[in-house]
């Protein structure tokens, strides 16, 4: 009950929802209550005119007034519509045996004009007339079928209401949707945005009162972008002014290995040097992360993935020949993708180079591609000892790196390839090569090559 009320007091459109159906059912009764009662007597005026019409009918033209024990009606009339003609001096009932029809036991000091009169545990509405030679008489009918023929005018009245009251609901709830569905279409674009799409948002196809709102978000993604920019630029710029200090001291080690020492000093200096080329690669990675992240430029061409496969097998060939890893590609297939060569071969061969690094020594690392009409999957498997599924999220955050693994890394291969896959609209799961023995880890990057291509054009557009 209180995540519904929660649910109610944060929803703009509920609340909208609710207090104008309120208010129109609110008048809708109203409006009902004064139409039955102004129906109701308005019937009941109308039924009185009735009584005055007969009365002058009988005054003007002399009619003869029906005889006593004779109410004026025909034994098959219609009882709503029966009316009782009578002269007020009669008031003894006729013999039941006589076969007339009995006259109502009315009281002789009725005055002239319209009353309402009990009778015999009944109630009449009567108007009494005084003729021209001095006879009374009167007009009655039965109160109860007055009220009855009163209340159904008066139900008629009011049946619009009941008919359009729902009707209107139905069309406001419709409206209010409708007046809101942009909201939620600019509340489902941007949820469904990464965290590199930071281009401003159109404020044309939106109301007035929400263009102000779409212009705040618009001011705040362009702070956004400005300070993540800020960020990458600094990143990039300490990579580059690290790299010449260490290409610097990777020399006067290299000069320094040459000249005589004992060999507990070589010792260290070729842990100096490792340390050395690690920090280089590190710097190297940061860079591409840097790239990565940044938006790039869009791809009018194919990629062939069987060249940028080729491209990185010789690369990474030396360290796969190094740990005795047979490397290679498993499938005959070849397709294209439409995304920039350059992200492609960063983004494989950071998948390679993870799996030949975290594959012991003569293991495998087989390349793949799977392609369909609509998107294309590129694998890349080893037999190492995989990822836990409980790691596989963590594992795509900067220098994040597996607990218990002995091998070197700065832990931001996956967040490259992450950054990249976000950034062209591919998508990145993580499995077990082998589910049965839960060992080996199969990488996969699908691209969607219709969203893909409707992505470039967007951007070509921008």
């Amino acid at each position: 009950m209180d995540g519904l009320k929660n649910h109610v007091k944060g929803s703009l459109q509920i609340r909208l929802s609710l207090w104008l159906s309120s208010a129109i059912v609110s008048v809708a009764l109203i409006a009902g209550m004064v139409a039955f009662f102004s129906a109701f007597n308005e019937a009941h005026e109308l039924q009185d005119d009735t009584l005055r019409q007969v009365a002058a009918l009988f005054n003007r033209h002399v009619l003869t007034v029906p005889p006593a024990g004779n109410s004026g009606i025909g034994a098959d009339s219609d009882p709503e519509s029966r009316v009782f003609v009578q002269v007020l001096s009669t008031t003894l009932l006729s013999n039941p045996n006589n076969g007339i029809n009995p006259t109502l036991a009315l009281p002789q000091n009725l005055h002239d004009g319209l009353q309402t009169v009990r009778v015999n545990n009944e109630t009449y509405r009567v108007l009494v007339r005084t003729i021209g030679g001095g006879e009374r008489f009167a007009v009655a009918q039965d109160t109860a079928v007055r009220d009855e023929i009163a209340r159904d005018s008066a139900l008629r009245t009011t049946m619009p209401f009941l008919v359009l009251v729902p009707i209107l609901l139905l069309v406001m709830t419709y409206l209010i949707r409708k007046i809101f569905k942009p909201i939620s279409a600019l509340s489902t674009g941007i949820d469904q945005r990464s965290e590199q799409e930071l281009h401003p948002i159109a404020p044309e196809p939106f109301p007035a009162e929400i263009r102000p709102f779409v212009g705040a978000i618009n001011r705040l993604l362009g702070r956004v972008e400005q300070s993540m920019v800020a960020q990458r630029r600094f990143i990039a710029d300490a990579a580059h002014e690290l790299r010449s200090p260490l290409t610097a001291l990777s020399l006067q080690a290299e000069r320094l290995a040459d000249t005589e020492m004992s060999a507990d000093a070589h010792e260290r200096l070729r842990t100096l040097r490792q340390g050395i080329e690690r920090s280089r690669t590190l710097l190297d990675q940061m860079l591409a992360l840097a790239r990565a992240q940044t938006s790039g430029m869009t791809s009018n061409t194919t990629v062939s993935v069987r060249e940028v496969y080729r491209h990185v097998l010789e690369d990474l060939m030396p360290l796969a020949e190094l740990k005795g890893i047979d490397i290679g590609v498993v499938s005959d297939s070849d397709t294209h993708v439409p995304v920039n060569e350059v992200d492609l071969i960063t983004l494989v061969k950071n998948l390679v180079d993870n799996a030949v690094r975290y594959t012991p020594s003569g293991g495998r690392v087989d390349l793949s591609v799977l392609a369909t009409k609509d998107e294309v999957t590129l694998v890349v498997e080893d037999n190492g000892p995989g990822i836990p599924e409980a790691e596989r999220e963590r594992v795509f955050d900067p220098f994040y790196r597996v607990l218990g693994s002995n091998e070197i890394g700065s832990g931001l291969g996956l967040s490259i390839v992450q950054a990249i896959s976000a950034r062209v609209g591919a998508k990145v799961s993580l499995g077990y090569a082998n589910d049965q023995s839960k060992s080996g880890l199969r990488a996969m990057v699908t691209f969607p090559l219709r969203e893909i291509r409707l992505q470039n054009r967007q951007r070509s557009r921008l």
